[in-house]
């Protein structure tokens, strides 16, 4: 199974992408490394602050020492600098807040699973006819699950991600699977700014396995 088909796989299985960012290295680490305890092996950093690529190489280090089953990815990348430097820091997928053509073919070059954003049928059309499998739907809150229902059926053999306006809750996580989401991405209602800030790392744990167990008890319903 080439690269790109592995971080599909482990986004799917898993079903929920936990996403964030953060300016200290050590907390980034710790955040990860909680996650992974919890069950998680696939997470999204996000590319939104001035040490986001040294941040992501010191994670990046950390996962080939202790572990090794994580797919780390990148998220806002919106041009093709962005998308060569993570890739070169070992990044395992990329995610973009739009369609962008460059990094689509960067992409394509290095083999690499790249989800683009996409709001409209019309996006999504193009996202497919580059050769995108996994696209994703932001935001969420805007969309809705009928959103998600009423286009999946139109896009045969895509997978879809919903994120923005995700709770962590189950009826909102019930809402997006029984819609036809293949995943779902939460950021701020799992990995919260209180949270960091007191360093609530238990209460991270914790509230991931609550939402890995609710993701299996939908799919099983």
């Amino acid at each position: 199974m080439n690269k790109e088909r592995q971080a599909i796989q482990a986004i799917k299985e898993q079903g929920v992408l936990p996403l964030f960012y953060h300016d200290e290295a050590s907390i980034c680490i710790t955040v990860v490394k909680t996650l992974y305890e919890a069950g998680i092996r696939c997470v999204e950093f996000t590319n939104r602050g001035t040490a986001a690529l040294s941040n992501f190489k010191s994670m990046i280090m950390e996962r080939d020492v202790s572990m090794p089953q994580l797919t780390l990815g990148i998220g806002t990348i919106g041009n093709r600098d962005d998308a060569t430097a993570f890739i070169e820091a070992g990044a395992d997928f990329l995610v973009s807040p739009f369609f962008d053509s460059e990094v689509c073919d960067i992409a394509y070059m290095n083999k690499i699973l790249w989800i683009p954003d996409c709001m409209t049928a019309t996006e999504i059309h193009t996202a497919q006819n580059a050769g995108c499998c996994l696209v994703k739907l932001f935001p969420g809150n805007v969309l809705g699950p009928g959103f998600v229902e009423s286009v999946a059926p139109l896009f045969s053999g895509l997978d879809f991600m919903v994120t923005g306006g995700v709770d962590a809750s189950e009826e909102s996580i019930k809402a997006w699977f029984k819609s036809g989401a293949a995943a779902v991405g939460i950021s701020g209602k799992l990995i919260s700014k209180n949270m960091l800030q007191n360093e609530d790392y238990l209460q991270l744990k914790t509230k991931t396995i609550e939402v890995l167990a609710v993701i299996r008890k939908t799919r099983i319903a």
